[in-house]
């Protein structure tokens, strides 16, 4: 299990911050260390305040879990001060992590500035270069450029690299609240996992449509059971991958599981359900030692050769190429 550290602000709503960024490197498999810049005052209506730590509190809790626990990823979110800034500067300039995400948080939700001139410019030159990737939405690149809004930026997402040769990521403006932030956590994990950038983003982007309908303002029983199959999913499929089971489960026919389950996400509940299977079966072979029949009979397979004809029709490789590769 890879240690990723997540270095941001708390959000009190848990829908983004260091809470979201804890629940989604959770979720996929790492291991969430924190270090936290600021505290929030704030429900779902806005932000009301900040209390910004001293940068000397910050940099304390970036040396304690650097030195102990040596992560060699580092997701970064909220700076709000240059003095944070330069602590954080230092700190990834010492220790140089593999894989540095950035994704910066120029303007809340209700579109207010968190940051100010003078900070942006700073990131701007002291922290970018640093980066192996910065995570940006289209309304905030050309104040963090410096420049007019990227050019050539696809519905979900496009990669550029900017004038100053910073690799950038622009997501798509309709990202609710904490969706971007998910995104960052997700890249950063799939990255510490050694995937390629490419092969990392595209996971990411999948991890973020099975949280669209968490974030979404659909309303009625469809959204309420369709978060609540995600839930039982989580919990049961390392054991159960029937849709009848999942249906019995939430005391719903299986046919009107499957039709929220499309009008909301465009899959079917089975193919959710292999979907998650798949990416902790491929987490496992990454990151543990265990032999496949190991891994088969921990997940519920019946042979080693079930197991494997799953995982090949689902990932489009044999576990042991996948381990290899």
């Amino acid at each position: 299990m890879k240690t990723i550290l997540t270095i941001t602000g708390s959000d009190s709503t848990g829908g983004s911050g260091v809470q979201a960024d804890i629940r989604t490197i959770a979720a996929l498999g790492g291991y969430a260390v924190s270090a936290v810049t600021s505290i929030t005052v704030q429900n779902t209506v806005g932000i009301q305040a900040f209390y910004d730590l001293p940068a000397d509190i910050v940099k304390g809790q970036i040396e304690a879990i650097i030195n102990d626990m040596q992560p060699d990823t580092v997701k970064i979110g909220m700076i709000r001060t240059t003095e944070t800034l330069a602590v954080i500067v230092e700190a990834l300039s010492k220790y140089r992590p593999h894989h540095i995400i950035y994704d910066p948080i120029v303007t809340a939700s209700n579109g207010d500035r968190l940051m100010t001139d003078d900070v942006i410019m700073q990131i701007r030159h002291r922290l970018l270069p640093l980066c192996s990737m910065v995570i940006l939405r289209e309304s905030d690149a050309e104040r963090i450029f410096n420049c007019t809004s990227l050019q050539g930026s696809e519905t979900t997402a496009s990669i550029s690299a900017n004038k100053q040769g910073v690799r950038s990521l622009v997501l798509d403006e309709v990202l609710q609240h904490g969706l971007s932030n998910s995104f960052s956590s997700a890249l950063a994990v799939y990255l510490s996992q050694d995937e390629t950038m490419e092969d990392a983003i595209n996971h990411a982007k999948e991890y973020i449509r099975t949280l669209v309908a968490r974030k979404s303002d659909l309303s009625g029983r469809s959204s309420q059971l369709y978060n609540e199959f995600l839930e039982a999913v989580q919990k049961h499929y390392r054991t159960n991958r029937d849709v009848a089971f999942y249906a019995d489960c939430l005391n719903v026919s299986p046919r009107y599981l499957s039709q929220v389950a499309h009008r909301i996400s465009g899959k079917s509940p089975k193919s959710i359900i292999d979907h998650t299977l798949a990416e902790a079966l491929s987490c496992q072979l990454r990151t543990t030692q265990s032999t496949i029949q190991e891994i088969a009979y921990d997940f519920g397979f019946s042979s080693q050769a079930q197991f494997s004809k799953f995982f090949k029709k689902q990932m489009g490789q044999a576990p042991t190429e996948w381990r290899k590769h």
